[in-house]
């Protein structure tokens, strides 16, 4: 089976090529220049470059991969959720590949997405297995029996998702955005314990998070300072803080995978690209007899090929989108595969 996958839930504007979970292409737009001048995303910047490129974007996706619109056995494309200007860019894209090439469309869940680019690798996890999904959006400890659904969520986030707390504080330092990627490259060389983080929400049986406490503790020890943070101090700030995110994340997933006992544990989505969370996951997981599938760097960040990896698995399903489908800003995760 082949498929063409296009995501454009956020500030990126994605179109890949899928030939039975081998990827043929993947070809992604950044608009992290465009955004960086306002230290994180602007909507209507981003909706309006998606609907400038999302043409270009996918003849790149096709080229790249030497197939053309006839060759294609469905497209798939995120319908939801995410910022409605950038969906509907996508969406409406795929919509007219799909008429024009009497293709069959299949919407699918960003997130469902990101729990498909665990398959695209190489051992890829066989489910039943628990999902640590987190990005700049969105943190979740999820339960997949089958991609498909239905899902079960065991935990997420009460107010910031971890990659929009890392961006927050970043910013807060005056690191600039992409914030979180600073804030890793400078951990690296930072002593994780200079700085005191409490722990958010602690609890053997709560699988919640809330990350806004976090970026209050951040701020509150800024404040102290008398001196902006520089050198060696600002690499412990930012190691020390990471820490707190990274052990907050991996104890409650931990739990949450020995609990479910399927002893298998995805970490997918952007910040699962962080060196700290890839290097302790792998540490604390042999503790909690725990194996973790941690995908490629390129697959952790949004990308068109896990859109196609988790539309593939529908339409061998028999299950088509109509002609009319919308986008949706909202859809919550747990509704998917439910009657």
């Amino acid at each position: 089976m082949i498929v063409l996958g296009l995501e454009s839930s956020c500030d990126e504007m994605a179109a890949a090529v899928l030939a039975d979970r081998t990827v043929r292409s993947s070809v992604v737009r950044s608009q992290v220049d465009l955004h960086a001048a306002y230290g994180g995303i602007v909507p209507e910047i981003a909706s309006r470059d998606h609907a400038l490129h999302v043409g270009f974007v996918i003849e790149e996706a096709l080229e790249k991969a030497k197939v053309t619109p006839s060759m294609l056995d469905g497209v798939a494309v995120t319908s939801g959720p995410g910022l409605i200007g950038s969906l509907l860019a996508g969406v409406e894209a795929a919509k007219g590949l799909a008429v024009a090439a009497r293709k069959p469309l299949i919407g699918v869940h960003h997130l469902e997405g990101h729990i498909a680019s665990a398959l695209l690798e190489n051992p890829a996890p066989e489910p039943p297995f628990v999902a640590l999904i987190v990005s700049g959006g969105h943190t979740s400890i999820v339960l997949v029996p089958e991609l498909g659904g239905p899902y079960e969520v065991i935990g997420q986030t009460r107010d910031d998702a971890a990659g929009e707390a890392f961006d927050k504080t970043a910013k807060s330092l005056g690191l600039g955005y992409p914030g979180g990627v600073e804030i890793d490259r400078l951990s690296q060389t930072g002593d994780p314990t200079a700085f005191g983080f409490p722990d958010v929400m602690p609890g053997r049986d709560n699988f919640a998070f809330s990350f806004s406490g976090l970026k209050t503790a951040a701020l509150r020890l800024l404040e102290r300072e008398t001196l902006p943070l520089t050198g060696q101090r600002l690499a412990d700030f930012c190691a020390s803080f990471q820490d707190a995110v990274v052990e907050n994340l991996l104890g409650k997933a931990l739990r949450a995978t020995r609990r479910s006992q399927t002893g298998r544990l995805i970490i997918v989505g952007g910040v699962a690209a962080n060196q700290r969370l890839r290097e302790r996951a792998l540490e604390k997981a042999k503790g909690h007899q725990v194996q973790v599938y941690l995908p490629s760097r390129a697959n952790c960040t949004d990308n068109a090929a896990m859109i196609a990896c988790a539309g593939m698995v529908r339409l061998a399903r028999g299950e088509r989108s109509p002609v009319g489908l919308a986008a949706r800003a909202h859809w919550p995760l747990q509704d998917l595969g439910r009657s």
